[in-house]
């Protein structure tokens, strides 16, 4: 049996909501091993002058606990 923990992670992207969903996995990825999935809670994009500048994620990313 194992043991799996999720946390939630903010993460933004000029490029679309695929690259601030990989975004959010690649910071996640820094401190945390085993990660098996990721749950995209909420999206939103920052508009400036009629025009979307930025794409962000609220992600909850689950990942597998050694031992």
């Amino acid at each position: 049996m194992s043991t799996i923990k999720v946390i939630e992670v903010l993460a933004n992207s000029p490029g679309g909501f695929d690259q601030a969903a990989q975004e959010a996995v690649a910071q996640a990825s820094k401190t945390v091993h085993n990660i098996k999935s990721i749950y995209i809670k909420e999206m939103n994009a920052r508009v400036e002058n009629g025009k979307i500048t930025s794409y962000g994620v609220n992600a909850k990313i689950s990942f597998e606990l050694d031992g």
